[in-house]
C-alpha cells in the first residue's frame, strides 16, 4: 500500500505542467470531461454577401496601344513601349505577338521618314509571319515594304513585292485587297520617273533575335 502511494505522489509531481489538454481524478483515475463552448455565430450582417461574385472575377481587357502623336517626344516614348513589348515577346517565344509590334515599328519610322529601319523590322516580321502562314499580315507587310523600297529607289525590289502580295490575295480569294495592290502597282509605276532615294542613316537598336530556329537552338 505504502508503494502505490509513493507512486501516486511520484507521478501527480513528474507530470509536466503543459499537459493540460487533461485532468485527473487522482481518487478513481478518471478522465474530467472539458466544458466545450459554443461556437462563435457569424455576423448576421455581411456586407460581401450583397455583392455579385462577377465583381471580383471578371477579366479585365487591355486595349492594344493605339499611337497618334506627330511630335518628336510621343514619339520616342512610341517607340520605346513597343521596343520593350517586343522584346519581351520574342523572350518568351511569343512571335506572334511580336510580329505585330515589328509592323507597328516600322509604321512608325516610316513616319519619321527612316526608311531603313521601318524596311529592316518589315523583314523581320515577315520571316515570322511566312512560316505561321499569317498570310494577311504578310500582305500588309509587302505593301509597306513596297513603298519603302520606292522611297529609298529600290524600284525593282518594290514591284517584286507587289507582285507576291497580289499573287497571295488572289490564292486567298481576297480580291478588296488585290484591288488594294493593283492601285499600288500603278502609282509606283506613275511615279517612278519621280521618285528619288532618301536613304536614313539612323538605325534602331535590336529588338532580339528573329529567326525563331536559331533562337530555340540557343535556348535549348
Amino acid at each position: 500500500m505504502k508503494f502505490k502511494l509513493l507512486f501516486v505522489l511520484l507521478l501527480t509531481i513528474s507530470c509536466s505542467a503543459s499537459a493540460q489538454w487533461y485532468n485527473i481524478n487522482i481518487s478513481n483515475f478518471s478522465f474530467k470531461k472539458h466544458i466545450r463552448y459554443p461556437q462563435v455565430s457569424e455576423v448576421k450582417n455581411n456586407p460581401l454577401k450583397r455583392l455579385a461574385i462577377t465583381k471580383f472575377t471578371r477579366k479585365a481587357i487591355i486595349p492594344k496601344l493605339t499611337f497618334t502623336g506627330t511630335n518628336d517626344f510621343e514619339l520616342e516614348a512610341a517607340e520605346d513601349v513597343i521596343m520593350r513589348s517586343a522584346q519581351h515577346h520574342m523572350r518568351f517565344r511569343e512571335y506572334d505577338e511580336a510580329s505585330y509590334e515589328f509592323t507597328d515599328l516600322a509604321e512608325l519610322y516610316i513616319k519619321q521618314n527612316r526608311f531603313s529601319e521601318a524596311k529592316w523590322y518589315l523583314l523581320q516580321s515577315n520571316a515570322i509571319t511566312r512560316p505561321q502562314a499569317d498570310d494577311m499580315h504578310t500582305i500588309t507587310n509587302l505593301m509597306d515594304l513596297a513603298m519603302v523600297k520606292a522611297n529609298i529607289g529600290e524600284l525593282l525590289q518594290s514591284q517584286q513585292d507587289l507582285d507576291e502580295a497580289h499573287g497571295l490575295a488572289m490564292a486567298k480569294g481576297w480580291m478588296a485587297k488585290a484591288t488594294d495592290i493593283e492601285k499600288e502597282q500603278q502609282y509606283i509605276k506613275i511615279n517612278k520617273t519621280a521618285s528619288s532615294p532618301k536613304m536614313e542613316l539612323r538605325y534602331a537598336s535590336d529588338a532580339g533575335i528573329i529567326d525563331t530556329k536559331v533562337a530555340d537552338k540557343k535556348t535549348d
